[in-house]
């Protein structure tokens, strides 16, 4: 609910924002770079709630890890699966615990254990607890040692989450030159638009005439659109790259994708304003 009232105020500041600046300065490049604050103002809440879902997914990975090495020392010391679940039901697990609370509630009347850790994997939408449930089924099926199996289990979720710290480190400095090469990709696009082809539009007649190329073919103007657009999709797409290489999904790359084309709207919108280019 409360997430809720964050994605109307987010609506709420931006429309009043773009409204706010259509009104004032009914058009030109100021305008343009107030829509701009307006749309981001806008989409921040939900960029917020997306974020905080992202941190509430991994902290449940990292919390069934906690509760998997609990229930290893449980089942160890003689308790059936199903009761020692039971008895971790009160456990603090931070964002886990409401479905380890299902989960102990479901087998209390009765449900099987293999159906009720099928519904507690859809419910966490987690891939590591999906697999580990999985693995944990199949031995409940089959009479396994459980014990040995769940002492793999924790172990191999530990070293899930130990590679995934190890990986986003090493990759951190990738994300840094990511991020420094996109900058200066901006910069260079910039220069273009305001530097280099105002000159060429000034060149004379007679020294473009043996290019066979138009100078008002060659008018910022005409390259504002194109130039911003591909503003656009370099900046989306390279944040889905980033993403990728850090986190290992194109998921996490939305927040990169989110980062860098505020980036790209505010420079290139403030830019504008400021220098008195051509809107576009």
């Amino acid at each position: 609910m409360e997430f809720e009232k964050m994605h109307w105020l987010g609506i709420g500041i931006g429309v009043a924002g773009a409204v706010t600046s259509i009104a004032i300065f009914r058009g030109g490049n100021l305008m343009y770079f107030l829509l701009v604050l307006s749309l981001l103002a806008g989409a921040i809440p939900f960029m917020i709630s997306f974020l905080l879902g992202e941190s509430r997914q991994k902290e449940k990975e990292e919390k069934f890890l906690a509760f998997t090495r609990d229930l290893v020392e449980m089942v160890r010391s003689g308790t059936p699966v199903s009761k020692s679940i039971m008895n971790l039901k009160n456990r603090n697990y931070g964002t886990l615990t409401s479905h380890v609370g299902k989960l102990a509630n479901q087998l209390s009347i009765g449900l099987t254990l293999t159906n009720a850790l099928n519904t507690f994997a859809k419910d966490t939408k987690s891939r590591v607890i999906s697999r580990a449930v999985g693995l944990i089924s199949e031995a409940e099926r089959a009479g396994g040692n459980i014990e040995t199996i769940l002492e793999s289990v924790a172990e191999s979720v530990n070293q899930i989450e130990n590679l995934r710290k190890e990986r986003k480190a090493a990759v951190s400095n990738l994300v840094t030159q990511g991020y420094l090469i996109f900058f200066v990709f901006i910069v260079i696009m910039l220069v273009l638009e305001f530097k280099i082809l105002p000159l060429v539009a000034n060149l004379d007649a007679a020294g473009a005439e043996g290019l066979n190329v138009s100078v008002n073919q060659l008018s910022p103007e005409a390259f504002s659109m194109p130039l911003f657009v591909m503003l656009l999709v370099q900046s989306f797409f390279a944040g889905i790259v980033i993403g990728k290489i850090s986190e290992g999904t194109i998921r996490s790359g939305i927040k990169h994708s989110f980062i860098l084309l505020a980036l790209t709207l505010l420079v290139t919108t403030g830019a504008k304003a400021l220098l008195g280019a051509p809107a576009g």
